[in-house]
């Protein structure tokens, strides 16, 4: 494998310094440093490989039905089976146990990760995805990739015709991730190579959006900073919710897909062609439409929505009423203390019934959340305030129930169409875990502490006891494994979206033909 210290084509985190252990690695501003040692770098990787125009030429051939894709699939070495043999040593040679002689098995290690993508990580997949066709095309050629080494050098502009070649060089460079980017209008490897600067320019890229609990470290009472539970998971339920809607119900969005981040949070990639084609003024008005809560952990009021109310806002509260009462009241608990009741008074309207809240409550310390949003209405009532608007006092009720609960999004991640983002199925090196894909049917079942890691699946692959039916059929080795439901998940997801287009396109070539057919 080539030495990883000798690359200086390099983009380095911008905050890294700050960040230090407490970074997720989802960041994604870089600083570039681009030198003449990439472009060799660069000329390896493509000589260790075929050409771009021999792939094509020879992945070429008659015409695939879209239902046929993926049949065959067992006698592919894209996903080599474990060999079948009654004293099987342990696949990669890993222990069941979490160390051996002292020595522990991170999920960073090179060959745990080797292990990974030459066995679980679902290539042929992922090329359909971004290909969105069975042959070939620029949308999977002239998309950028970017690998972030296990130095912590940042490799950008990576480009392969094949998931084979992208795999090849994912197995040789052992990233501790890689990050998609748009389709550009070259192949991001021949940039350097144009005259016109122009030429060079980001084409299509799904819409996405990025979703983290460290941006609700201010409510979250449970936990912060990287560490998260079942409980303030319920947060990034919410979110999914309320986006998910209006993208599908406001946007007419369809193809959808949710992921989560590997530790502490979740990623959107809206798949829709005319999503992949908007540019950044469409991307930026989108994500100003969905963002709401606005301000950091020190600012004032969060929220401050104009009346009467749009039909997101009000279907959003309708969506995260309930979860407020539960998941924020009574789970996160957040206005127990007086300090954090003053959190809370600093929201509503009128001074009058501020003074007499903070009285009832200095007089009982140690108030629940819930009988305090309660004593709200209660005290109102009491006529404590002779000048209170009822209408103001209800529409700042409204606003605190969105700043605890309505999404809080890295706006940033979706208004530029250059951006990149981490791919799915790839592995958290913190936590070992696979970023797989969040089924929305099923939301409130998932469980981010239940996800798989690294190692549990190379034990599950272990443990299989093939059977003689399983041998017949020459079960893969993901399916072996509790990845098998996310893999089986983003596979129903891929052959929809090139069904869709596929039948978009034979409808275009149709009415084309019947246009140029036409006696004029």
């Amino acid at each position: 494998m080539a030495d990883a210290g000798s690359f200086i084509h390099v983009d380095t985190p911008a905050a890294d310094a700050k960040a230090g252990a407490e970074a997720e690695g989802d960041t994604d501003s870089y600083v570039h440093v681009d030198t003449p040692a990439s472009d060799a770098v660069q000329v390896k990787a493509e000589a260790d490989t075929e050409t771009e125009d021999q792939v094509i030429k020879n992945t070429k051939g008659p015409e695939i039905k879209l239902e046929d894709l993926f049949e065959g699939m067992d006698s592919d070495d894209e996903f080599p089976s474990s060999p079948v043999s009654p004293k099987r040593e342990s696949f990669g040679s890993f222990p069941s146990s979490p160390s051996e002689n002292g020595v522990s098995h991170k999920a960073s290690d090179p060959e745990l990760m080797r292990s990974f993508y030459q066995r679980l990580f679902p290539w042929r997949y992922l090329f359909q995805w971004l290909n969105h066709s069975p042959t070939p095309t620029n949308d999977f050629g002239h998309r950028e990739f970017a690998f972030t080494l296990q130095n912590d050098a940042y490799l950008r502009y990576q480009s392969f015709p094949t998931s084979d070649l992208l795999r090849k060089d994912v197995l040789r460079l052992m990233p501790s991730r890689f990050e998609i980017g748009p389709v550009y209008s070259a192949n991001p490897r021949d940039r350097k190579t144009l005259r016109n600067s122009t030429a060079f320019r980001p084409l299509a890229k799904e819409l996405c959006f990025d979703i983290d609990l460290t941006d609700y470290d201010d409510i979250r009472t449970c936990c912060d900073k990287t560490t998260i539970c079942i409980k303030c998971w319920q947060f990034i339920t919410m979110a999914i919710k309320v986006v998910d809607a209006a993208l599908r119900d406001d946007f007419g969005f369809k193809y959808i897909m949710w992921v989560y981040s590997g530790r502490r949070g979740a990623h959107a990639w809206v798949c829709d062609k005319k999503a992949r084609a908007m540019d950044d003024q469409k991307r930026k008005a989108i994500a100003g439409y969905l963002e709401v809560v606005r301000g950091g952990e020190k600012s004032g009021k969060k929220v401050n929505i104009r009346r009467p109310l749009h039909p997101h806002i009000s279907r959003s509260l309708d969506a995260l009423k309930t979860h407020f009462q539960e998941d924020v009241l009574e789970v996160q608990d957040p206005w127990r203390s007086s300090e954090q009741a003053e959190k809370l008074l600093q929201l509503l309207p009128d001074a009058q019934l501020v003074e007499s809240l903070r009285k009832k409550w200095d007089s009982s310390p140690g108030r629940s959340s819930v009988s305090k949003w309660a004593d709200i209405d209660t005290v109102a009532k009491t006529g404590a305030s002779q000048k209170l608007d009822s209408r103001a006092l209800l529409d700042a009720k409204q606003d605190i129930v969105l700043e605890y609960t309505y999404p809080r999004l890295d706006i940033e991640v979706s208004k530029k169409l250059n951006h990149l983002l981490k791919s799915p199925f790839v592995v958290h090196p913190g936590t070992g875990r696979v970023c797989v894909p969040i089924d929305t049917r099923s939301l409130g079942d998932f469980d981010p502490l239940g996800v798989p890691t690294v190692q549990s699946l190379i034990k599950e692959i272990d443990a299989w006891q093939e059977s003689e039916e399983d041998t017949e059929k020459h079960v893969q080795d993901w399916e072996k494994t509790s990845l098998k439901p996310y893999i089986e998940q983003f596979r129903s997801f891929v052959i929809a979206l090139m069904r869709d287009e596929r039948e978009v396109k034979v409808k275009q070539e149709r009415d084309e033909d019947e246009i140029g057919s036409t006696d004029f």
